[in-house]
């Protein structure tokens, strides 16, 4: 993961749920590029058209509660999600989404539709460049940075196994 990455922001509620971010009939894939052709499309159907790689959700309270699978974190690295930001995650999301190497920060900042953030993660800092106002967040253990930083826990292991066997 990048020091400092920024983006677009896609502005959400509080209680987004996982079948917000994928619908259930898409569930048949775990491909996250299929899945991404798919992502917000009943509630916000110019997400998918209108996305760009690196963009950032920020959200209110409870993002990603719902369904345990890992399709909605899939979707949204599928489509180019950098980030999300939110007030609060449902835990069985914020751990999918770690694991998959999405990066999800826990704060609250002012933001709309198409503001510019830009994350710091050294610093535990969230900018929004369009409105001058920013957060801070506690930085991630170097554990769970290394697991975004690999893309997730799978490629985690599968880079620690190598290495042992070197």
């Amino acid at each position: 993961m990048e020091k400092t990455i920024r983006g677009r922001v896609w502005k959400f509620g509080s209680n987004v749920d996982t079948d917000q971010i994928i619908p259930a009939e898409y569930l048949v894939t775990g491909d996250r590029m299929e899945l991404a052709r798919h992502a917000f499309e009943k509630v916000r159907s110019e997400f998918v058209k209108n996305v760009r790689p690196g963009d950032i959700i920020v959200a209110d309270e409870n993002f990603g509660c719902g369904s345990s699978r890992e399709h909605a974190p899939r979707a949204l690295i599928g489509v180019g999600v950098s980030c999300v930001v939110a007030k609060s995650f449902a835990r069985i999301f914020y751990r999918n989404s770690i694991n998959i190497g999405l990066p999800l920060i826990e704060c609250g900042i002012e933001a709309d539709d198409f503001d510019e953030l830009e994350i710091d993660f050294g610093k535990g800092v969230v900018r929004n460049l369009s409105k001058k106002k920013e957060a801070h967040f506690p930085s991630y253990p170097p554990f769970i940075l290394n697991l975004i930083n690999s893309g997730g826990l799978v490629n985690y292991v599968k880079k620690e196994l190598k290495a042992k066997k070197a």
